[in-house]
């Protein structure tokens, strides 16, 4: 496969929205966008610093080569990248954890993973029920295992894993708390909702129960508390056009959006159910005949 068809299909399958890059990695400016979590990815393609008095957490590593930019923006920030102990992820798909072994020699940090995900990870994407032998990536071995309602804690900072698969068969939305002008906020992290292209629901060869995994996934997305609406893209939340009102000093901070994350699970939804409604209609038309 070209690099060309690489990137295409990366980007579709990540349904990227605002103007994000075809690929979706150019450098982005290091910021803080909240409490103690800061933001240290590319221009859509997330990674977030999560600064605890015990060491770091990162939050998906990017592609192969996005380390070396999540380095300059932890030290433009005044952090080093060697205080980072834990390296989570939000899905084991190519855009977000090829990055994990050049992030893991920069910090020697353990990596977690939810449990569904270890042997994608492991085998450097090739057991992923979607992309395969498509999309690989440098493997690498799981050092705690990650099961749903789990808190990973560091330094008095808690993390919890939701597990919300569909988008990819292990993939994980991180809840924490954050402490803001005297204010606590509830951050989520939104794993992924949008439906990879070629994936199908009925009938799935290697993906059974995928389905119910998105139907799953979106009543879990509704049982969460958000006030803070971040995710594995830039696209899923507005990241570019709220950064801008930050620094144009808007009055409120832009990220507090609860109606943007409440917005985004009902598009999600609706286009999960649309595809679902068609499969089912299309299979009944089959038996008829």
């Amino acid at each position: 496969m070209s690099r060309f068809a690489l990137l295409l299909g990366i980007a579709l399958a990540s349904a990227c929205i605002g103007g994000a890059a075809l690929k979706g990695d150019r450098p982005f400016p290091a910021y803080r966008v909240i409490g103690n979590i800061y933001y240290v990815g590319a221009d859509d393609i997330t990674s977030y610093l999560i600064v605890t008095p015990k060491g770091d957490i990162i939050l998906n590593s990017g592609y192969e080569d996005t380390p070396s930019l999540i380095r300059v923006s932890v030290e433009k920030l005044g952090f080093k990248i060697t205080d980072v102990k834990i390296l989570l992820n939000s899905q084991a798909h190519y855009d977000h954890v090829a990055g994990q072994v050049a992030l893991q020699k920069m910090t020697g940090a353990k990596i977690y993973s939810s449990e569904r995900e270890v042997s994608v990870l492991e085998s450097g994407g090739k057991t992923d029920p979607r992309w395969r032998k498509e999309f690989t990536y440098p493997p690498v071995h799981v050092d705690h295992i990650v099961h749903d309602g789990e808190p990973v804690e560091l330094g008095g900072v808690v993390l919890t894993a939701h597990l919300t698969p569909g988008h990819s068969i292990g993939c994980t939305t991180w809840t924490m708390q954050v402490t803001e002008a005297g204010k606590t906020y509830n951050v989520v992290f939104v794993g992924g909702t949008s439906i990879n292209p070629g994936v199908h629901f009925v009938g799935h060869p290697t993906y059974p129960g995928i389905a119910d995994d998105y139907a799953k996934t979106f009543q879990t997305l509704r049982s969460l508390k958000c006030d803070v609406f971040l995710g594995a893209h830039g696209g899923y939340y507005g990241m570019i056009e709220k950064y801008h009102r930050m620094q144009a000093g808007a009055a409120a901070n832009p990220f507090i959006d609860p109606q943007g994350y409440r917005n985004f699970i009902d598009s999600a939804e609706k286009v999960f159910r649309a595809q679902l409604a068609a499969e089912k209609a299309g299979l009944e038309k089959k038996l008829q005949r």
